[in-house]
Order: structure tokens, then C-alpha cells, then sequence
């Protein structure tokens, strides 16, 4: 159990810990016992984020070419579906490096776009980073490699209360987590925390506000606009939200950057983007392909797609993805500016693959003011 708090609400709620972070821990124990002969009671486990964890190693098991343990997921007081399921990781020996794949509970990728390809376990790509790198000072003092299966007993049942089957990932849960903290989050608490920033922007003399929706924002930000990464706001999914506060709080404009993947959803008007509130990506996509002229052998290569780069990507193969981005927009524009009441907003939308898509009108002139006001 992790035994460190936020507050959120007013209300004190223990922060938790990934299914990533379970699954690298896990193979930790497995790998010590398979190749010291004893599994730790618990083991100290640095993660994305910075912080040391220590984890309880549960059930270990050894037998002939093998040894296996589990972790207990702990969510803290976050709302998580995978709260308490075991997850267990068995070690094999080969000849070198850490192969890492999927048992039993974890699910297979089928359709494309999402962060593994068709066909291989859905263990994305930081738990796995963190599985390797958590193994592999064993790996070095025994002269081997190591074969790392992860599995999670009922995760197949479990995956059916998750978008995973909506996905495209099938046969069970996903191994995921980018920082390996589950941090326990209100909704108002996450308005809060943003008009709180905010606040403080426009304290420090701050008269066009930056706003990204996630890390894949900032992250896009510390490469394209270095000058005003640290000035940023981030809204998460409450971009309605954060535009009411920005006009409420005197900013004369915001410039809103984020991945296409979210963003789209503007298109439509929808200002939540969480996908347990809305969704609409690809049926905003069709209609903003069909306004550009795509033909019908286009559209229909669209619903199917589970990931937005995946639609581009189809767009792209028919020459139609620039006319799409274009109307898509404009669509966002007027959605935008009709919730800004007259402060001056714009977007930006890009894609991991095909960088910038979209900039509606007032992108640049934004830019350039967040620039100066970052220069002083």
C-alpha cells in the first residue's frame, strides 16, 4: 500500500499505483527468485515520476526453468476498475536482453493506431520501458537475459467493464501508466486546480493564456514553443471549463494546444472531451471529410478505425487529410469562439506521426504573443 495522500475536495485520498508499476515489481521479485533462489518480501521500485515505491511481492512460486510472483493492484482512493487485481509476472531465462510478453488477463491489440502493434500484448510502451529497466541489473550480474510474461488471473472479465473491447484489445486488461502513480482526482478539484494557476498568470502580469489538455501537450510545447513551455496551463479534459475561467479571469486570449486525438472533438462542439462524456471523434471526422469533398469509398474507411492517427492516416493514403484538417478548423473555430464570448482564442492540433495538423485562425498571432510575453 502507498501511504501518500492529496487533497482533493477537502477531503484526504491516498494516491495509489499503476498496473505498470505492478507488473515491473512483480518481475523484479520473479527474476530474484528465479535467479538469487529466494523472492524479496517487497521490492523498491523507482518510477517515471521520480518517486521510490516499495511493493509487496505476493505468491511466489518456482519450478523447473522458472519462477513466478504477483502484485496486488492498489488504486488508493481513485475510482479504478483494475483496483486489487492480482498481477503476476514469470521469468525465464535466455540467451540475452529482456523479452517482455503477455499472458493470461492481459489483452491482444487488433485494430492499429494504439500504442502497441496489431498483435502483440497490450503492455504499452512505459510499463515495458520500466519492466526492462527494473530487471536488468539482475540480468547483468548473472550473465543472461531474461523473458518476462505478465498476467492478470480474471483480467478477461475484468476488461469488460473498460473501453478495452471498444478498442480493439481483446482477451483482457492493458498494462499502462505513464508516470506509475494513480493520482485520485474530483473533477472540481481538477477545475480548481487550473483557475488556481491561472489566477497566479494573471498575477504575474500574464495577458494571453497557454493551454494545453495533457502531458502529450506539454511535451509538443517543450519542442515547438521552448520559450513558454513553463507559463502553460494545463486544463485536462475541461476545455469548456477553462475558457469560461480564462474570460471570467480578464485574459485577452488563449491559445489552446493539444493532440488532434482529443481535439477533434471540437469539431462537434463538444467541450468535454473525456471519453466517458462524449465521443464523436470519427463521426466528426466522417462529416468533416465529406464537407472537404472525400469521396464514399473514403468515409467509410473511417469509423472502423479505433484511433484518430489511425483515420489521418487513411485520410492521408486518399489525399485527403490537409482538406479534412482545414474544415475540421474551421468547425473548432466557431465552436470555440462562440464559448470565448469575444476574447480572442485559437488552436493548435498535431499528431504524434504528421506533427501540426491544424491551426485555426489567430493561431500565429497568439503564438507570437505568448512568445513576447514569455520574453518580457
Amino acid at each position: 500500500m502507498l501511504d501518500e495522500y492529496v487533497f482533493r475536495d477537502g477531503k484526504r485520498l491516498r494516491r495509489g499505483y499503476t498496473t505498470g508499476s505492478c507488473a515491473a515489481a512483480a518481475a523484479v521479485g520473479a527474476a530474484e527468485l528465479l535467479l538469487d533462489g529466494k523472492a524479496p518480501c517487497a521490492v523498491r521500485l523507482r518510477v517515471p515520476s521520480g518517486e521510490t515505491l516499495e511493493i509487496n511481492i505476493l505468491a511466489p512460486e518456482r519450478g523447473e526453468g522458472f519462477a513466478a510472483c504477483s502484485v496486488r493492484k492498489d488504486a488508493g482512493d481513485d475510482p479504478d476498475v483494475t483496483n486489487g487485481v492480482i498481477v503476476r509476472a514469470r521469468a525465464e531465462k535466455i540467451a540475452s536482453g529482456v523479452e517482455i510478453e503477455g499472458g493470461e488477463g492481459v489483452g491482444r491489440v487488433t485494430k492499429p493506431g494504439l500504442d502497441q502493434p496489431v498483435g502483440a500484448a497490450a503492455i504499452n510502451s512505459v510499463p515495458r520501458k520500466m519492466i526492462a529497466e527494473a530487471v536488468h541489473p539482475l540480468c547483468e550480474a548473472h550473465g543472461c537475459g531474461l523473458k518476462i510474461t505478465i498476467s492478470v488471473p480474471g483480467g478477461e472479465e475484468i476488461a469488460k467493464r473498460t473501453y478495452n473491447p471498444r478498442m480493439g484489445i481483446v482477451g483482457g486488461i492493458s498494462i499502462i501508466g505513464t508516470t506509475g502513480i494513480v493520482e485520485p482526482m474530483s473533477r472540481s478539484a481538477l477545475i480548481e486546480t487550473f483557475r488556481t494557476e491561472m489566477r497566479m498568470r494573471r498575477a504575474e502580469g500574464a495577458k494571453t493564456l497557454l493551454l494545453t489538455i495533457g502531458n502529450y501537450g506539454k511535451s509538443f510545447l517543450a519542442r515547438e514553443l521552448p520559450l513558454a513551455f513553463e507559463s502553460s496551463v494545463k486544463c485536462g479534459n475541461f476545455i469548456g471549463e477553462a475558457i469560461d475561467s480564462a474570460v471570467e479571469l480578464g485574459f485577452s486570449g488563449a491559445l489552446l494546444v493539444g493532440h488532434i486525438g482529443k481535439l477533434v472533438k471540437l469539431g462537434a462542439g463538444i467541450m468535454n472531451t473525456h471519453s466517458a462524456q462524449a465521443d464523436g471523434r470519427m463521426e466528426t471526422l466522417v462529416t468533416c471529410a465529406l464537407l472537404a469533398g472525400a469521396d464514399a469509398e473514403t468515409m467509410k474507411k473511417i469509423p472502423p478505425c479505433v484511433t484518430v492517427d489511425a483515420a489521418l492516416a487513411e485520410l492521408a493514403a486518399d489525399g485527403m487529410m490537409e482538406k479534412t484538417a482545414a474544415v475540421l478548423m474551421e468547425r473548432a473555430r466557431l465552436h470555440l469562439e462562440a464559448r470565448a464570448r469575444g476574447m480572442k482564442i485559437a488552436a493548435v492540433m498535431f499528431s504524434d506521426k504528421y506533427g501540426v495538423i491544424g491551426k485555426t485562425d489567430g493561431a500565429d498571432e497568439l503564438t507570437e504573443r505568448i512568445v513576447s510575453e514569455a520574453n518580457g
